[in-house]
Formats: C-alpha cells, sequence, structure tokens
C-alpha cells in the first residue's frame, strides 16, 4: 500500500481502504489507527465505533464501560500519588471544537500510546460570550450532548451518562483523563446568585465605584430575594421566608435554592431567562462580582474612562471596563469573571487589602466538594488548575505554606482523600520573579504541590535563543524541583493568530522532543497533527483559540465549525514519530535521560543528543537550527559500542550508520530541524 503525504491522499486511502487500515489496531501490530487523519476520526459513525471497540476491548469490558451505572478502573488507580504526571505525554481537547464528549473517544483512536492522557477543557454550562472558562454553574455542558450516540444507545439519553461512559473507555484504552479546575465563574453565574456569601461584589455608578465594603454580599443577598419576592419562585416548593435562612445552606440546600431561584435543570432557556432578570435587577443597583484579576499588584480597581472600554448588551445595560488602579507590567483584568473570595479583607477592604491569615473556610470547603464530586462521578484522575499562576502575597512564597495557602492545592489534597493517585497539572508559564505573581513562582509551585506545570515553550520559536534557554532550564528544573515542566508543543487555548510565527517549522522537531526527553513530561492539544503553517493569519475558524468562546461579531468571531488544516506532510512525518515512539516506549518510558550534548543556556551550539540510562542501547540526536544543516557531530562519553546503528530520522533523508573511532562517533550531518535515533 503507498502511504501518501497529502491531505488529499489520506482521504482518499481511508475511503478505499477502512477495513485494511484499522486491522493493525484490532490486531495489536499499531496502538492507533495508522494513517486515519483526526479530522475523518471523528466522522465515523457510532455504530461503526461500537464495533471497533467491542472487538479491540473485548465484549465483557466494552459493555462494562458502556454503561453509565459502571466505573472502569484507571490505569494509575493503583499508584500511590500523582507522581506519574511528570512523566505523562498529553493531549488537551477543546470539545467544541470536535463538538461532543463522544467525538474524543473517536480522537482517541488516533493517538499513540506514548501520548497516554487527556486533558479535557472545562465542561460546564458557559456565561458570558458562552466563554468555557466562565461557568454559568455547575451543569455539565449540554452542546457536548451526542445525539448520534443517544439514538444508537438509548441509555445514553443525558450528556452525564454520555461524558461517565466516555471516561470509561478511555480509561479501557489505557488513557487518563483530567478536568479543569477553575477559581472563579462567569460574572453573573448561577453559582454566584445562589452564593452571594462566597463572592466579593462592589456597587458601581458609570465611572465611580461607590463600594466595596467587606461585606456587601450582604446587601446583594437583601436585593436577590426582594427581586425573588416580586417575581416568585421559579418552581412550585417552600423556601425559607427571611433572606437569612434563604441563604442558609443549613436551612435550603444550593441545589433547591436554585431551583427557586432559576427552575429546572433541564429547562435551559427559562433558567438563563430567569437569570437575566436577577441581573437586570441587581446591574440597575450598580451591584457587580468584583471581576477576576491577574498578576501583581492584583488588587485595587478603576473604572475605564475610555471609549472603547464600554459595553452594551443586548438588553440595553452599559457595562465597563476595570483596570487596575497601579498596574504592572502584566496586570490584567477579566472583567466577565468573579473569582471566589478565599480570605478576608482587611480594614473593611478600604485599601483592598487581603488578610491572608484568616480563610473563609466555608469557601474552600464548598469549592473543593464539588470539584470532589466530579472527580468521583465521572472518575477523573487529574486537575489542570487554571490561572495557577496566580500568586497574590506582595512578600512571595511562605517558608511553609499550609493547606490554604492556594486553593488548587488545597482541592487537589481534598480529592486525595478518595483518590490518592489524582494528580495537580498547573497552569503557569514560569516567567520572572514578580511578573505574573508576586515572588518567585518556581517556589509557589512547590508551595501549591504542584505535580506538573505548563511552562511557556510553545510560546517561542523553535532553535531561537530563547526557546534553547528555558529548554534548558525546564530540564534542569525537572530533576532539581518537586515538579516537572512540560515540553508544551501548542495548547488549545493559545492556538490563534498571534501564535502564528511559532509553527511554522520545527513542528516535527517539537513532537519528537516531547516523547523521547523521557524525564519530562509533554502536552500538545488536537489539531497540531494537520495544523497549516500560516504565513499570513487564517480564518478564525482554522483556530481551536476561537472556539473557547462562541462570537458572532468582531475580530474574533467563528462563523461555523472548527476547520482542521490541511497539512498532510506534517501529518504524515508526525506519524513517523507516533509509531517508533510506540515501538521504543516500552523500553525507555519514564526513564532519565543522560545528555551527551546538552542544551545550551548561552546558546553556543543547536545541536543535542542524550540516550536514556540504564540497560537501553538507544540514543537521540535533534538539530535545534530550523534554518541550518549541521555536519561532523562529535558523541563522547558512555556509548558501550562499537557501531550506532541509525533506525530512524524525521525526515526522508538516509539513514547511516556510524563506526566508533578513537572513542569517539562524528555523526556526518543533521538536516536543519531533523531528530535521528541510533542503537548501539
Amino acid at each position: 500500500m503507498n502511504i501518501p503525504d497529502t491531505h488529499d491522499g489520506f482521504c482518499q486511502l481511508w475511503a478505499n481502504n477502512q477495513q485494511h487500515l484499522i486491522a493493525p489496531y484490532l490486531n495489536g501490530q499499531s496502538q492507533f489507527i495508522p494513517h486515519l487523519l483526526p479530522e475523518l476520526a471523528v466522522k465515523i459513525p457510532t455504530a461503526q465505533i461500537a464495533y471497533l471497540l467491542e472487538r479491540k476491548l473485548g465484549q465483557a469490558t466494552f459493555y462494562q464501560a458502556i454503561n453509565p451505572n459502571n466505573t472502569v478502573d484507571s490505569p494509575v488507580k493503583s499508584l500511590p500519588d500523582g507522581q506519574w504526571l511528570k512523566t505523562v505525554n498529553m493531549v488537551g481537547i477543546n470539545v467544541r471544537t470536535i463538538q461532543s464528549f463522544w467525538n474524543v473517544v473517536k480522537y482517541s483512536l488516533t493517538l499513540p500510546a506514548s501520548q497516554s492522557s487527556i486533558h479535557l477543557l472545562p465542561i460546564w454550562e458557559c456565561g458570558v460570550v458562552a466563554s468555557l472558562y466562565g461557568m454559568a454553574g455547575w451543569n455539565i455542558n449540554p452542546e457536548f450532548y451526542d445525539v448520534e450516540l443517544a439514538s444508537y444507545y438509548p441509555h445514553l439519553d443525558t450528556v452525564e451518562k454520555q461524558l461517565k461512559v466516555v471516561v470509561n473507555i478511555l480509561h479501557a484504552l489505557g488513557k487518563t483523563v483530567g478536568m479543569d479546575v477553575i477559581p472563579h465563574t462567569d460574572r453573573y453565574s448561577e453559582i454566584a446568585l445562589a452564593n452571594p456569601q462566597y463572592f466579593e461584589w462592589l456597587q458601581r455608578k458609570e465611572f465611580e465605584i461607590l463600594n466595596h465594603e467587606e461585606n456587601l454580599h450582604l446587601k446583594v443577598q437583601e436585593r436577590i430575594f426582594e427581586f425573588l419576592q416580586q417575581v416568585g419562585a421559579s418552581v412550585e416548593m417552600p423556601y425559607p421566608d427571611n433572606v437569612e435562612a434563604f441563604f442558609d445552606n443549613s436551612q435550603i440546600s444550593e441545589s433547591d435554592r436554585i431551583l427557586v431561584l432559576f427552575g429546572q435543570k433541564k429547562d435551559l432557556w427559562g433558567r438563563n431567562g430567569r437569570r437575566n432578570q436577577f441581573i437586570s435587577y441587581l446591574f440597575e443597583e450598580g451591584y457587580e462580582p468584583v471581576p477576576a484579576t491577574m498578576a501583581p499588584p492584583y488588587r485595587g480597581l478603576v473604572v475605564d474612562p475610555h471609549d472603547d472600554a464600554k459595553t452594551v448588551d443586548e438588553d440595553g445595560r452599559v457595562w465597563r471596563d476595570y483596570v487596575i488602579a497601579k498596574p504592572q507590567n502584566m496586570s490584567r483584568v477579566f472583567g466577565p469573571l468573579g473569582r471566589f473570595k478565599l480570605h478576608e479583607a482587611k480594614n473593611n477592604n478600604a485599601d483592598w487589602e487581603i488578610d491572608f491569615e484568616k480563610p473563609r473556610v466555608e469557601v474552600w470547603e464548598y469549592v473543593a466538594n464539588r470539584y470532589l464530586s466530579f472527580a468521583l462521578d465521572f472518575n477523573f484522575d487529574f486537575m489542570r488548575g487554571d490561572m495557577s499562576h496566580v500568586q497574590m502575597r506582595p512578600e512571595g512564597t511562605p517558608s511553609n505554606p499550609d493547606l490554604y495557602y492556594d486553593i488548587h492545592k488545597y482541592i487537589k489534597h481534598f480529592i486525595r482523600q478518595h483518590k490518592p493517585s489524582f494528580g495537580y497539572f498547573a497552569e503557569s508559564f514560569l516567567a520572572p520573579p514578580n511578573e505574573m505573581a508576586y515572588g518567585i513562582e518556581e517556589e509557589h509551585l512547590e508551595g501549591s504541590d504542584t505535580d506538573s506545570t505548563l511552562g511557556d515553550l510553545q510560546s517561542m520559536v523553535v532553535g531561537s535563543a530563547r526557546f534553547i534557554a528555558e529548554f534548558a532550564r525546564y530540564h534542569e528544573l525537572a530533576q532539581t524541583r518537586s515538579f516537572a515542566p512540560n515540553f508544551t508543543i501548542m495548547t488549545a487555548d493559545k492556538d490563534d493568530p498571534r501564535f502564528d510565527e511559532f509553527y511554522l517549522k520545527g513542528n516535527e522537531l517539537r513532537l519528537f522532543l516531547a516523547f523521547f526527553l523521557t524525564d519530562m513530561p509533554s502536552y500538545m492539544s488536537l489539531g497540531y497533527e494537520q495544523r497549516d503553517p500560516h504565513p499570513v493569519p487564517a480564518p478564525n475558524e482554522n483556530y481551536t483559540k476561537l472556539y473557547v468562546f462562541q462570537l458572532d461579531e468582531g475580530p474574533k468571531a467563528t462563523h461555523g465549525p472548527y476547520i482542521w488544516g490541511k497539512n498532510g506532510e506534517l501529518f504524515h512525518n508526525l506519524e513517523q514519530i507516533k509509531t517508533i515512539a510506540d515501538q521504543l516506549m516500552p523500553d525507555i518510558l519514564h526513564q532519565k535521560i543522560q545528555w551527551l550534548i546538552s542544551p545550551s543556556i548561552e546558546n553556543q551550539h543547536k545541536v543535542i543528543a542524550w540516550k536514556i540510562e540504564g540497560d537501553t542501547d538507544y540514543v537521540f540526536l535533534a538539530n535545534l537550527d530550523i534554518e541550518q544543516d549541521i555536519t561532523a557531530i562529535e558523541l563522547k562519553g558512555a556509548l558501550n559500542g562499537t557501531e550506532l546503528k541509525n533506525i530512524f530520522s524525521t525526515f526522508a533523508s538516509p539513514l547511516q550508520n556510524i563506526m566508533q573511532s578513537n572513542d569517539v562517533f562524528i555523526v556526518n550531518s543533521l538536516l536543519a530541524g531533523e531528530c535521528k535515533i541510533f542503537k548501539l
């Protein structure tokens, strides 16, 4: 069979040879379906997927997995902690780009065993601009429901049941699955309106913040209850007849309070309508949750008076953006988001100062219990902590941080009481001190008991001085710190036109390093496999980031579904790396590496070489220069053998074996961006 290297060629190959291509996957010769574009995988009919999975997993396992009342054990269930995250290769999926949870299973059939972990971007109902990171409530997002799956399996008639069986199947296929943990909600989420006491509030009139005192939530509760008395309950059920009791969880549960305020879960349109009424009532008096902020100094808000900082919504409400009064370089205010109020304030919040000695324990327990229920109900294996870089203490990380130091730390330990192997993957970028967080970010991550962190290699041109220096630093951190930085290739929430320059060249190199640096974790986003180079920006529909929200107008608007790239050559080259990785991984998985030519922080050279420690005989070379070929590379050190057999190249260059001479192996050349594997 001739293997193509064009998009149309792969489409034609699948159309004509489906059964032939599936056979190696079913008989165990391949750990993924070879030559299947992800774009085509998510279009496979459910009946065909069910047949394939039943044969792959066995009838008993498949029927256990497809029953949402069952729980299939995770591949990491028996592990004592989340340290497995420090070497795992992970794939991030914005479910909106592929439209349903069920399509995650289909997409997973294109992933090698080497990529054994899947991170699902936020899965909850959305608020303003339908941002995945602006949770409107704790319900699973109904847009991820698969009609075809429910038609084929009528017992999977809710989005929750579908998510449960998807995680079951992924576990049966050997994949771990993680969820986002978000320390904020949509500005006027059901969560915030049902629990004003868990958030910080302000009162604004036009360009002036009138009030941001410590307990302003009490006035907000009064207004919400007052309006409830005017419009009546959404459902016929008794509820407390005074405001204090109505917001007291010991007298009425949050779920019943949400029923009274907004209505039945299944009536999304009705709930949103009711919520909008409460928003208007509060907005008329200027009550808003204090927006979430990023980077020092975090606190001290003022209204932005500029004309372009004004938004008029479809109901005629005029919103104003906020800015930090005394901003620093990275200071940001996220107007549509309200952060949970985790600590008391000093001096009635007159100076926007937080009292970190006074955690609001009820809020910590509330948030942790909520995420615990998802971890248990859907059997998630880890959490990705959104905005993990937030560290608001001006003095930096304490020497002995307690559980109330960081909300992600608290949630991780809360869940680990029930799931010891549960891990914490942090969204932080290893920025310089006092840039995105007060103090040293590495100390903050250790103080938060992070297992692995995202880092920022995806936001650098491969082979640039900055990339090489940061890569060298990240690898050193993985050996010396209690957390491991990821070799991050691309993320689903940063794939937009601003980052096009990072993916014009060197894409094979990124995946090769991610797989074969076996003592570092890696992270890749869905869509990378086929991503086109964009020398000039492509239409918005070509970027996964622009499906994090849903906009119909403006520069970030999308019109129609996500468009996969047509880069057949890249798909072909990456598939070769996947295949060799699956062949070698049983021997080298989780092993430490020994540098033969280490990355240079001073950027003195652009070739790196390493071997895997232990009994393995594999040697890896990579040319980080994506513009220039390099010749005459000398390999010295602990290479016990007389010949290096060249078994793989990322490009179609000839495989050349190398003989040892005077204790030195000399590799004649590496093409720009080329990677090779040798065996002693």
